[in-house]
């Protein structure tokens, strides 16, 4: 997979894809993380006032990690 902004529209298409890779539904991720369907929904449409710590969780419960980098001068 490639490297994408840190958007959260862009956090939630990787949630949903790596979730459609791994043949497995919504209901099964919210299960694994103990999160709520909702929530799960939340994220992989961009909601952007979503709990930063359930976010890491389920990214991390899908295989992926988040890189935060100073950005360079503007």
């Amino acid at each position: 997979m490639r490297s994408l902004s840190p958007d959260i529209q862009s956090i939630g298409r990787l949630a949903k894809t790596k979730r459609d890779m791994l043949g497995l539904t919504q209901k099964d991720v919210a299960g694994l993380c103990n999160v709520g369907i909702r929530f799960l929904s939340d994220l992989e449409n961009g909601k952007p006032t979503l709990e930063i710590a359930k976010v890491f969780h389920v990214m991390r419960a899908l295989g992926l990690e988040i890189h935060i980098t100073p950005r360079g001068p503007r």
